[in-house]
């Protein structure tokens, strides 16, 4: 079991590491300015409230896949793994802002820059392990998820980098807390 502490360190590394590939790789290569980067005229509360609305929403479409009987045989299922970890309530606004801000900067405005909304979606999914060809319970939850992924990719154009941050820190958020609940 992962400690808090190091929980904490990932944490960081996700919320302060991950991104500078995005600045620096579009600064010295594209000429953008990390300030454009950040977006920060699409941070009004409308844009952000969507993506937490889109993204709560999606979460609990999730759980309820996530509780169907084909998952039930899933030798390590993701909720037991978090209810070991003994996340606070702050524990989990912490780690969800990590994830929403951090892989955002990285997948919606760097990879997707120069990859696009399907490949990167994809991509994204398989590496947080969704995808895996030894494990199709494990897959098919990954299918569950794409779309969401999808849908805030598509929506980085329309409603901009924080409709995204928010969608993604909302549904982290959303499961997280559900899941330290459980019994």
């Amino acid at each position: 079991m992962v400690s808090k502490r190091s929980l904490y360190i990932l944490g960081a590394i996700t919320l302060l590491i991950f991104p500078l590939p995005t600045f620096f790789g579009l600064y010295f290569i594209e000429g953008i300015d990390p300030w454009e980067i950040l977006d920060l005229e699409n941070l009004t509360a409308y844009k952000m409230g969507l993506g937490m609305e889109i993204g709560a929403l999606y979460a609990f479409v999730a759980l309820a896949f996530m509780n169907a009987r084909v998952f039930r045989e899933m030798p390590s299922r993701i909720e037991n793994i978090v209810r070991k970890m003994r996340l606070t309530f702050w524990d989990c606004v912490f780690l969800s802002i990590c994830a929403g801000v951090g892989e955002e900067l990285l997948f919606r405005s760097g990879v997707q820059f120069y990859f696009g909304p399907l490949i990167t979606s994809v991509f994204f999914v398989a590496i947080h392990g969704y995808l895996n060809p030894f494990n199709w319970r494990m897959s098919l939850y990954g299918l569950i998820v794409l779309p969401f992924i999808l849908l805030i990719s598509y929506g980085l154009e329309e409603f901009g980098l924080w409709f995204c941050i928010g969608a993604h820190f909302m549904y982290d958020l959303v499961l997280f807390l559900v899941m330290t609940e459980k019994d």
